[in-house]
């Protein structure tokens, strides 16, 4: 049966979501003056921008393929499991860096109010307490992320507001020194760099993607929206606050608790002490959504096969504990490998954001390419999604150029990672090879080297004997050639039912059971069946042969639907389409 899951409403979501991208805040008003001095608002102001084309794009894609899985779902659904595999190494590398690096600040801000707390074992535990958290269930760490949010929200506000009226009642000379200011560098490299610098603060923004199924209907454009907005009025705002107040000289000074020195210049220590507790409730809070949105990314990625089917076992909360605890032991380990010094994981943060940012709107031009069919409430012109990709592109220039050692570090992690997830796909030539190499080097052992082949092969043989099934609507025989070619390049199977729902409305061709017999015989390792079937397509008959033939949804298949089609894609308990 199809589980019934949680589902999140428009503050929750947003809170989840919005704790890391708000907690950019922080640091991305410093970066941005550090690099675009007087012009770091309107660096700022062109990652709104940039953002509020984003909002379209991930409205586009996710309003026509509701599922989670971010960036990896939108490429599998429209060019091949390898593509879908890089955005989610990419993603899952985003998410840890993203994770400790925020447990890890959260715990410096910590030590301000408890200067006897170590940093070291602060951090993990700060990290084991969201563990924890999760397995009380989606429900539960919602709550928890909605406390957070609101009292940051609270916190901005309020911080602006004093700031605000400090400067009108000290005046705008500040501002209008710094404005005078000269640079070694030229303007638009101070915006560029500025641009690129602050891109960063838009972390955060591809996470409600990958628990959207955690969503109710309609919740998760307006995620998008309130995401969008925070970014865009607080960030530039910060930045503009922050040069009316204080010389740009001081900004370097202070980089690291930018905000807590605003607060302490224009309202005094309880503003700073303020500043501080939020600091470390909403780096905390990312740390929450590193949780969930992995979460939901592993389990979509295990229900296609990639990692072990164990990952999908839930607690009585719909807990995915097994996949909660491989996040933390690896949250932990980077940290403990790297010994609290987190400089290095900059670049896999950096890097690893942005390529999912760019592979998003390269899915959303494949889906509009492969998938036109297919139903979706907006749209983002091509125009749009390639000025958006252009921003991207240069914003991850930037940060290379800017950064250089970044990319070897970025290397270190994701090369590694990103091979695990290739043999876990190729599992099937992996073991063959692994014994190939145990006959030839162990052959004395005759007996164990049996025993040992037949659970090999044994094990191969239920990886390729999962059957898959294709609903065909009557397709002509290149279509279903097409989806030969996709089964035998992405699946590891050889049984492929090919099946066609008639009722008074529709009947099949007859040239279709001939067209599938000529399939058969020109792919023989896989084979190919086709079975009528009266009824009605929908949610109820894909569950009813769900569990007559025992094959899970997602190893069901259809073409993309067109506009009359009466059901939505999630209403399919996840479908796949592969024309």
């Amino acid at each position: 049966m199809m589980s019934t899951h949680t589902k999140l409403s428009e503050l929750p979501a947003t809170a989840i979501c919005g704790n890391d991208i708000s907690s950019s805040c922080l640091y991305v008003s410093a970066l941005s003056i550090l690099y675009a001095g007087q012009y770091a608002w309107i660096s700022l102001l062109l990652v709104g921008g940039t953002l509020f084309l984003f909002r379209k794009i991930y409205g586009e894609v996710v309003g026509a393929l509701p599922l989670n899985g971010g960036a990896y779902n939108v490429l599998l659904n429209s060019a091949n499991k390898s593509a879908a595999s890089l955005a989610a190494c990419l993603t899952i590398l985003s998410y840890v860096a993203t994770s400790v690096i925020s447990a890890n600040e959260a715990i410096h801000y910590a030590v301000s109010f408890f200067p006897s707390v170590p940093i070291m074992m602060g951090t993990v535990g700060l990290l084991l307490l969201f563990f924890l958290l999760n397995l009380l269930g989606l429900k539960e760490s919602s709550k928890a992320a909605v406390i957070i949010f609101i009292i940051h929200l609270v916190t901005l506000v309020a911080l602006c507001g004093v700031c605000g009226w400090y400067v009108f009642t000290h005046g705008v000379s500040q501002f209008s020194i710094n404005f005078a200011t000269k640079s070694e560098h030229s303007i638009s490299f101070q915006l560029f760099a500025g641009f690129a610098a602050a891109m960063l603060g838009i972390s955060g923004f591809e996470s409600s993607a990958n628990y959207v199924e955690e969503q109710d209907r309609g919740v998760f454009p307006k995620t998008l929206r309130n995401m969008w907005l925070i970014v865009t009025v607080f960030n530039p705002l910060i930045a503009l606050l922050a040069l009316s107040i204080m010389p740009i000289g001081e900004v370097h000074n202070h980089e690291a608790s930018l905000l807590a020195f605003m607060g302490e210049r224009s309202g005094g220590h309880w503003l700073a002490w303020l500043v501080s507790l939020d600091a470390m409730l909403v780096l905390s809070g990312a740390v929450l959504t590193s949780f969930v949105g992995v979460s939901g990314l592993m389990k979509r990625m295990t229900l296609d096969r990639i990692f072990p089917q164990f990952f999908l076992k839930e607690n009585g909360r719909q807990a995915p504990y097994y996949i909660l605890f491989l996040f933390f032991a690896l949250c932990v380990a980077i940290l403990l490998s790297t010994n609290g010094n987190l400089q290095a994981l900059a670049g896999v943060y950096t890097i690893s954001f942005l390529s999912v940012m760019g592979l998003f709107g390269i899915g959303n031009l494949l889906l509009k390419l492969r998938r036109k069919r297919l139903p979706r409430p907006e749209k983002a012109t091509v125009g749009s999604v390639l000025l958006a990709l252009l921003a991207v592109g240069l914003a991850l220039s930037g940060n290379v150029m800017l950064n250089p050692k970044y990319v070897w570090v970025f290397f270190e992690y994701f090369i590694p990672t990103f091979l695990i997830a290739l043999m876990m796909m190729d599992r099937s030539l992996i073991l063959t090879g692994f014994l190939s190499v145990i006959l030839y080097f162990f052959r004395p052992l005759k007996r164990s080297i049996e025993r040992l082949t037949s659970w090999t092969n044994q094990t191969i043989k239920e990886i390729n004997d999962q059957e898959f099934v294709f609903f065909s609507k009557g397709d002509d025989i290149a279509s279903l050639n097409r989806v030969m070619i996709y089964i035998q390049s992405n699946e590891e199977t050889n049984r492929l039912r090919i099946v066609t729902i008639e009722n008074e409305h529709f009947k099949a061709p007859e040239h279709l059971h001939r067209d599938i017999e000529t399939l058969d015989r020109a792919y023989p390792e896989i084979d190919v069946s086709y079975e009528r079937i009266n009824g009605y397509f929908g949610p109820e008959l894909i569950q009813e042969l769900c569990e007559k033939w025992c094959i899970p949804t997602n190893f069901m298949f259809i073409g993309s639907p067109g506009q009359r089609f009466q059901y939505r894609v999630e209403e399919l308990g996840g479908v796949r389409l592969i024309i």
